[in-house]
This record gives structure tokens, sequence and C-alpha cells, in this order.
């Protein structure tokens, strides 16, 4: 399985309550902050949920 590294790069400020939600459940606490998950489906479903504000790239194991 791959992992994924996602930084945290937009401001949550003005987005519903839920999108700062799924931020703090992927472990980012704050701006320009990584973190790296695996990549399955419910980090993914996470990660589509608040695509505008992270950036996610494929770390190379």
């Amino acid at each position: 399985m791959a992992n994924l590294r996602i930084t945290w790069v937009k401001s949550g400020i003005g987005y519903a309550e839920v999108q700062k939600r799924t931020l703090k459940a992927l472990g980012l606490r704050r701006l320009n902050q990584s973190v790296i998950h695996s990549d399955c489906a419910s980090i993914l479903g996470m990660i589509n949920k608040v695509k505008h504000l992270v950036k996610v790239e494929e770390e190379s194991s």
C-alpha cells in the first residue's frame, strides 16, 4: 500500500464546520503542517471532502 503526504495549504475559515472537523480527523492542527496516512478508502474519502484546502502527494517508500 502506498502512503500519502497530506499538507494543509488553505485556511478553513469561512468553510463548513464539517470540513474543519475533517481536517482535525486527518490529524492536521495548523496551516502548512503535513501528515502521512496510508492510501485507504476512508482516508481518500476525507481528502475528497477537503481537497480544496489540502495538497496531496504520494510518499515514496
